[in-house]
């Protein structure tokens, strides 16, 4: 899905701001007309979380409505319109002047519809979007299951599978965008290198099936590079080639601008010519070993909930290089397009992963239609991501688990999630592959979960708690464990391991001397000790601390204040 820009001939309209807003807890808003308008609005931020904005909603998941009043301008007459939501959560319904339009289910990721039939000109148009974030045990990620992890005792409010918030509400920005009647519809880009000259193969496809001509030209670094399109059945492929191309890598950033264009329309965006691949126990960026160093993360921030917050993300990302960090995971869920725009520009590598987070498979019925949405999830999420040169690798999963993680693998019974799991997973990583095949897939590993379900992956990612969940507050027999198990999964596998979670919990401004758990003193001997057993593997491409902040988790005697406090940095 192309992200809508503003040119001479395509246009854009941001409408983030404050909007009206309805809560619906009876669900009465449909049948009594709210999509012509609502009776008893309060005012909202766009985009922005409503758990956060106003008390009476923090722990309020149910359904919702936005509405807002806009003109389109009259230069847009005669183009088709479309309104865009970046990410609504969990499941949003769309009216253009009373007028339902559509609806996606699925958070975290952009949809859009086609308005052109029903807009008013010279006229206000109203806008009204319902959405609902019901916590069900079907959904992904999934939450109020029939056994909670941990039992009794680590039950958490709200009841989810996950250790995070669940944030609910229009997350990201709603955009009205206008293109020639027929237009580009998508735009895929593959990049390769041949010596010192790099390759930009392009595939562009209209909205329509018919024939027409245009070209694709990448310019930058002083250099212009010219190709034609001749669309067939409305596609069209290229391939460019760039002389000495200048190279993206997290040390060296460079984006090239590409320009398409067939008939009328015209679209650009920015590419960086780089190859990643695996190769024994290495990822190569440009052909050249490269380790993903760096963090966990997550979006949320004070008042903001998962809104779309830009100021934060800058500061995210001094602060990341500030430490030394290269690399870090989107756990666990996509994150913002401009924060992908924003990587590709600052030269992050980033483990792309999708909202399929501690996923259960304690059914047949229930792991189907999961399947079903995890597989819509990772489809729309290489859609929306596959351009940019920042995404590193696809990640599909983090933290499935088996029905008993004490007894993954069992020398008696046999528990039907274990096999169930692995076809599931490899369901996923076989898709990813499918859509995408430059890219490394992967999985992040909950510790106790089978290590068979990450077969298929091609990079070995573990989360791992050595020192904390096991064995807390006894260091050495801690890093003494690990040390072994990571030659275990090098053994196993013979692929590159990265840690895509290690941390501890810390209490800011709590001492230690000794250090204690919770203590800022043991949190830092705990990343030091994991860095040094790391550092004596050759095999080991990567270690990303989690978390690189304090983040919004459900109640629970685990977390503090509803806080997961394994972050480097205090919120």
């Amino acid at each position: 899905m192309l992200y809508p820009i503003q040119n001479d001939v395509r246009n854009r309209l941001d409408l983030s701001g404050i909007w009206d807003f309805q809560p619906d807890p009876e669900e009465v808003g449909a049948q009594s007309g709210w999509f012509n308008g609502l009776t008893q609005a309060r005012p909202i931020a766009v985009p922005g979380s409503w758990n956060e904005q106003y008390e009476d909603l923090f722990n309020y998941f149910g359904l919702s409505w936005y509405a807002r009043r806009t003109y389109i301008p009259a230069g847009w007459r005669g183009q088709r319109v479309f309104i865009r939501v970046g990410s609504a959560c969990y499941r949003a319904t769309v009216y253009i002047n009373g007028v339902e339009v559509g609806s996606h289910e699925g958070g975290h990721l952009p949809f859009a519809f086609d308005i052109t039939d029903v807009v008013q000109w010279d006229a206000e148009n109203l806008i009204v979007i319902s959405v609902e974030n019901h916590l069900q045990p079907t959904r992904v990620p999934s939450a109020n299951l029939s056994s909670p992890l941990g039992g009794g005792m680590l039950a958490s409010y709200p009841r989810t599978s996950y250790d995070f918030f669940p944030f609910a509400g229009l997350h990201r920005p709603v955009v009205l965008f206008s293109v020639p009647p027929t237009h580009i519809e998508d735009v895929t880009v593959v990049t390769g290198i041949s010596g010192a000259d790099g390759t930009v193969k392009v595939t562009a496809r209209l909205n329509q099936a018919l024939a027409a001509s245009g070209s694709a030209v990448l310019t930058g670094g002083g250099r212009s590079v010219r190709a034609e399109l001749s669309f067939a059945e409305g596609v069209a492929e290229a391939t460019l080639t760039v002389p000495e191309a200048r190279l993206w890598s997290d040390k060296d950033p460079f984006l090239y601008d590409l320009t398409v264009t067939a008939g009328d329309d015209r679209y650009t965006l920015q590419v960086g010519i780089r190859t990643i691949e695996v190769q024994g126990g290495k990822i190569l960026l440009n052909g050249r070993p490269v380790q993903l160093n760096g963090y966990g993360r997550h979006e949320d921030f004070f008042a903001s909930g998962k809104g779309l917050n830009l100021p934060v993300l800058v500061k995210d990302y001094q602060l990341m290089r500030w430490t030394g960090a290269n690399a870090y995971r989107t756990a666990h869920y996509p994150y913002s397009e401009e924060e992908m725009q924003l990587a590709d520009r600052e030269g992050f590598l980033i483990i792309d992963e999708t909202p399929a987070t501690n996923l259960q498979f304690e059914s047949e019925e229930h792991a189907a239609e999961r399947l079903r949405v995890c597989l819509q999830q990772l489809d729309e999420l290489i859609a929306r991501d596959k351009n940019h040169p920042s995404v590193v690798m696809w990640s599909v999963a983090n933290e499935p688990l088996p029905r008993d993680l004490r007894r993954a693998t069992p020398s008696g019974e046999v528990d039907p999630t274990i096999e169930r799991g692995r076809a599931f997973l490899e369901t996923l990583v076989r898709r990813a592959r499918q859509l995408d095949p430059t890219r490394p897939v992967t999985l992040a590993g909950v510790m106790g979960a089978p290590n068979d379900w990450m077969r298929e992956c091609d990079v070995i990612c573990v989360n791992r708690y050595w020192g904390w969940y096991v064995f807390g507050g006894e260091l050495e027999k801690a890093l003494e464990h690990l040390d072994r198990e990571l030659d275990d999964l090098w053994a196993t596998f013979n692929r590159p391991v990265i840690v895509t979670e290690f941390g501890a919990d810390t209490v800011a401004g709590m001492h230690g001397h000794p250090a204690l758990m919770w203590s800022e003193e043991y949190q830092a001997a705990l990343i030091r000790g994991y860095l040094e057993v790391a550092a004596r593997k050759e095999y080991v491409a990567g270690m990303q601390v989690w978390n690189f902040a304090d983040f919004a988790a459900v109640q629970s005697p685990m977390r503090v204040g509803g806080t997961n406090l394994k972050g480097v940095f205090t919120r």
